[in-house]
């Protein structure tokens, strides 16, 4: 009998279900974010919270065994030990949040984005260390990004201190001559 074993399952052959559920719990842990159908957003979700309070609860050695048994990546498992581990220390469950998204225009499925609680996505990592670098800098550089682009000002950047430098070495051969 198979009394209080529920589970989502997946509409897969088993092992194909296992490698796709270990895939997307790899790339939830390396990516911090992941589109996909609601169904398997649902059946991977407890997998990512055992796997953190495991690595939290356990000794290092112990919780990286088991973390490669599951990631198809080591860099996951790295992941896991270093950066989550400390992110959720005081958090025991709810590592995770589905957020619906839409459904696919091909066959009508549901679309959630699985994302991590409190995740540093690309675009926020990269808002953070502009606004740390600018902060260090002062307040020249501040008046500078309002005067424009970001994305000009970082092009033209190198090439003025290129320009500087081969005026300096034109200058110099030509008064020698």
């Amino acid at each position: 009998m198979r009394h209080r074993k529920a589970q989502t399952r997946l509409k897969q052959k088993p092992q194909h279900a296992r490698m796709l559920k270990r895939n997307l719990v790899t790339s939830i842990l390396l990516y911090e974010s992941v589109r996909t159908t609601r169904s398997r957003a649902k059946a991977v979700q407890p997998m990512i919270d055992r796997l953190i309070n495991f690595a939290k609860t356990h000794e290092p050695h112990v919780s990286v065994r088991k973390l490669n048994e599951v990631v198809t990546d080591r860099n996951a498992a790295r992941k896991i030990m270093k950066v989550y581990t400390e992110r959720y220390k005081d958090r025991s469950s709810g590592l995770s949040r589905i957020v619906p998204v839409g459904v696919r225009k091909g066959d009508g499925a549901e679309l959630v984005d699985l994302t991590l609680i409190d995740a540093q996505l690309g675009g926020q990592v990269e808002e953070e260390a502009k606004s740390k670098s600018a902060s260090k800098s002062g307040n020249s550089k501040k008046s500078e990004a309002s005067d424009t682009d970001k994305g000009v000002r970082a092009r033209r950047a190198v090439p003025d201190a290129d320009l500087e430098e081969t005026k300096q070495t034109s200058t110099s051969p030509d008064t020698q001559s």
